[in-house]
This record gives C-alpha cells, structure tokens and sequence, in this order.
C-alpha cells in the first residue's frame, strides 16, 4: 500500500510532459504544411501578375497597382497580404518591362527608358522590334522591392523551433500583348485616360 502513495501524480506529469511535445509537433507540422502552401502560391502569383501585367496599361501606376493586389488574389483598395503568406505583400510582386536585343537575351528597361505610353510602344515596334524603346515581354517577379533580395517566411507562431527560410523567388517571364493600348475609335479619338 505504501508502494502506490509515492507515485501520485506521476501519471499528469508524464501527460504533461507528453502533450506538451505532441503539441509543438502539430503546431510545427501546420507551419511546414503552410510553408508547402506558399511555397506552391509563389509560381501562381507570378503567373497572374504577368498576363494581367501584358494586357495592362504600364505607364498607369494605378492601374498596376491593381494589377499587384489582383495578384495576390485580392480586391479591395488597401495594402493586402497574400493568404497565409508568410509575409508577402502587394510590394513584393515586380513587374519589369524586357526587350530583346540582336542576340536574343532580355534586357530590363529601366522607368526613364519605357515609352509614353502603349500607342508609343506600338509605334516603336512597328519601327525596330529590336529597339529598346519596344517592350516585348513582361516578367513578374516575387522579391524585397529594395534590391530584389528573397523575402523573409513569417512563420505564423514565432515560438517554433524554425530554422530561417525564404519565400522562393518565383519569376514569370509572358511576351507582352496589347499593353492597355486601345486603337482610337470615331467615338473616341484621343487615347483613354489612365483610371
């Protein structure tokens, strides 16, 4: 009898100590399964930003704006974050504007350097396609704004053991299409206005 009053409690600390692992285990194992989802988000996010980006007018900063916050599958006018992210936000998505040179490699126009506006785009590819005042693809791309460093992953609970990761670098290269241009019609002969 007096070999059972020497081990009480013994059971609720070893099931403390148990559920106490078992826990941070499923906790680490939500984090890792939406890291997986991001991980998986990166590639779709550039994909979209680059088709919207091709059709879309790029000497509207608004309109591009949209063009970002859509891509990250958002719709209202704020600062969004993509779902379960990890820290990705509208300001991660870039959008460059390429050319093709004489040899073939995508060179990166620069903000000076783009044309007026797509009508101007059009007419300097009607003129040289190998000019670099002739937008001819698009690339998206999820990086820091400043640099295009990886993005740092926030894990959602900062307590787990985690090592430091980043969110992939995930780029879409698309050939550039209409680029918002809008031929001018008997209704409308100036060009849109940027809205």
């Amino acid at each position: 009898m007096t070999r059972g009053r020497g081990r009480r409690g013994v059971l609720s600390v070893d099931c403390a100590l148990g559920l106490m692992i078992v826990l941070q285990l499923t906790f680490l194992l939500l984090e890792m399964a939406r890291a997986l989802c991001v991980w998986n988000m990166v590639p779709e996010v550039t994909r979209y930003a680059a088709r919207m980006a091709a059709i879309t007018d790029f000497s509207c900063a608004a309109a591009l704006q949209a063009v970002r916050r859509k891509a990250i599958f958002h719709q209202r006018d704020s600062d969004a974050e993509l779902l379960l992210s990890g820290g990705v936000t509208q300001d991660h998505v870039l959008i460059d504007y390429l050319w093709q040179d004489s040899s073939g490699a995508l060179q990166a126009l620069g903000a000076g350097a783009l044309p007026a506006g797509p009508a101007q785009n059009r007419a300097n590819c009607m003129a040289n396609p190998a000019s670099s005042g002739c937008i001819q693809f698009v690339r998206a791309r999820i990086c820091s704004p400043v640099g295009c460093e990886p993005v740092p992953y926030l894990p959602m609970l900062p307590w787990l053991p985690l090592p430091a990761i980043t969110v992939p670098m995930a780029a879409t290269v698309v050939r550039a299409e209409s680029l918002g241009y809008r031929p001018p019609t008997p209704s409308s002969p100036a060009a849109m206005p940027c809205s």
